[in-house]
């Protein structure tokens, strides 16, 4: 079986070009293939390869300037899932294109899948799904609001013409992973909204976490 992981973390990378070839020269020594990119404002991406490769790929980007703290997510394969290893430079990490925007400067109170279901239960809290439209078509929590974007770069709109259905209300966001959220929240910081809330690891976290007799999972 190989190890596949998906991972992600800002920070701060005074020259992401200088990174790009010590990395990608490691994964392909290991036998290591998916795509990573790299950033100012951190890492991104998902890998596969045998579990010495990912270790020793996985400690490698832990010791890139601020990276120590890196989580990350296994899952298993039978078969390799991609075709070649790709480490891209990119502006940003997950494209929101709010130049304003830095998780690092804050985020919105992380919330662990145990404790998700009693949040966006209470009434005072508006839930909001930042994924795509034809992700939220697959799936999404009992009654959470669809912004029915097409790309997370239409977030910021969607937010700016629709933030006074949400007044007074705590808002609670989600992604799959979790990267989106480090965004919207911090970019909902940014607007003024006071308290905002977002699920720790993810839709990918609470499906593993929490059982499926007390899941609000729809799909």
């Amino acid at each position: 079986m190989l190890t596949v992981a998906a991972l992600y973390h800002f920070t701060r990378f005074a020259d992401p070009a200088a990174l790009r070839q010590g990395l990608l020269d490691l994964c392909l020594a290991q036998g290591v293939k998916g795509s990573l990119l790299l950033a100012g404002e951190g890492v991104n991406g998902t890998i596969a390869g045998t579990r010495d490769g990912i270790d020793a790929v996985l400690a490698h980007i832990r010791a890139m300037p601020g990276c120590a703290t890196l989580m990350h997510k296994e899952s298993q394969a039978a078969t390799m899932p991609f075709g070649r290893m790709k480490v891209r430079l990119k502006r940003e990490i997950v494209t929101m294109g709010q130049p304003d925007v830095d998780p690092l400067a804050g985020v919105g109170h992380y919330v662990t899948p145990a404790d998700w279901n009693a949040l966006i239960a209470a009434p005072d809290v508006a839930v909001i799904d930042t994924r795509n439209a034809y992700e939220v078509q697959i799936g999404s929590f009992t009654g959470a609001h669809d912004p029915q974007t097409h790309s997370f770069r239409e977030f910021p709109a969607w937010w700016q013409a629709n933030k006074d259905r949400f007044h007074g209300k705590r808002i609670a966001m989600f992604c799959t992973g979790g990267i989106r959220c480090e965004k919207s929240t911090n970019y909902l910081l940014g607007q003024g909204v006071q308290d905002v809330y977002h699920l720790q690891g993810g839709i990918l976290k609470y499906l593993e976490q929490v059982p499926a007799a007390e899941s609000l999972w729809q799909g």
